[in-house]
């Protein structure tokens, strides 16, 4: 009679209950104002099998075209869904469609994946703009965290098409705006600085993971130039996960490239756990910062 490994019955029990429980989950639905509609998971690239998808939330076709916000969850670049995300009030009342994007995650393709798929949803946004009705000159692209992260490439990358090899055949690309909250800015110091490291950070660069010259080349504070797009950036100063000190940074490549930026630290913050308060005063200062730049009216 053969012998039962029992640690890897236990391993595959697991795993089983695991994937349970992730495909029961349930997220609430995105709600959007009377005259707005709704595609949801619309496939914006194929790459080795896997479909790329982004939910829109469109605004009334009865008006000129809109201005339009792309999101981007968070979550490490290993987990997280789209599904996830669901505040998007503040850009509604100001008129704008959004665009709420999935990437590869850790898991399924390692770096530079994420950055590929994200350019990918761009230019996918740029190329039917005039189906969907939105104004290629009013481009917004927002996350938090490892979102952050990827917001700030997207629009950093502007029309340098290194990661754009699965989409190719778009000129101009212009991202008037980048709202990042919390983000990852300095992948390699992320994964082996000095202040906080983390895991994730490694495992995202894969095979890549002892190549500095390769984390750079994702990271978003190596792209800074006089004509960056204007960028809004929020961090708590005790941000446990990713560090504040990045933020900083970032920052301060802004300033002395002088491009229009925008600092908001919340004192005492974590990582984007924010009381309520604290979180309609900065969806207020967003607007307001893009109000300032022309994007959208209260």
């Amino acid at each position: 009679m053969k012998k039962i490994n029992f640690s890897l019955v236990f391993l595959l029990i697991t795993s089983l209950l695991f994937a349970q429980v992730e495909d029961t989950t349930t997220y609430k639905p995105v709600e959007y104002p009377e005259g707005y509609s709704a595609q949801l998971n619309v496939i914006y690239t194929r790459v080795n099998g896997w479909d790329g998808k982004m939910d829109l939330y469109l605004a009334p076709r009865t008006k000129s075209p809109s201005p339009v916000v792309i999101n981007i969850h968070g979550g490490g670049w290993n987990h997280g869904v789209k599904e996830s995300q669901t505040g998007f009030n503040t850009f509604f009342k100001m008129g704008y469609a959004v665009a709420n994007v999935e990437y590869r995650l850790t898991g399924q393709a390692t770096a530079p994946a994420a950055i590929e798929d994200v350019r990918c949803a761009l230019l996918y946004l740029i190329k039917n703009a005039k189906e969907l009705n939105i104004d290629v000159n009013k481009i917004v692209i927002m996350g938090g965290s490892a979102g952050g992260h990827l917001a700030l490439m997207g629009g950093l990358l502007g029309n340098d098409h290194r990661f754009d090899g699965n989409c190719p055949g778009v000129e101009n690309v212009k991202v008037a705006a980048i709202i990042d909250k919390y983000g990852i800015t300095d992948v390699w110091d992320w994964g082996y600085g000095t202040n906080i490291t983390s895991k994730s950070a490694v495992r995202w660069l894969g095979d890549k993971a002892n190549d500095k010259k390769f984390a750079m080349s994702v990271s978003p504070v190596y792209y800074v130039t006089k004509n960056s797009p204007p960028t809004f950036i929020v961090h708590g100063d005790a941000d446990p996960t990713v560090p504040y000190q990045q933020s900083v940074d970032l920052h301060k490549k802004f300033k002395e490239a002088g491009v229009k930026t925008e600092f908001i630290t919340v004192p005492g913050g974590l990582h984007g756990k924010f009381d309520k308060e604290k979180n309609s005063e900065i969806n207020k200062q967003i607007a307001d910062f893009l109000i300032s730049l022309g994007l959208g009216n209260k």
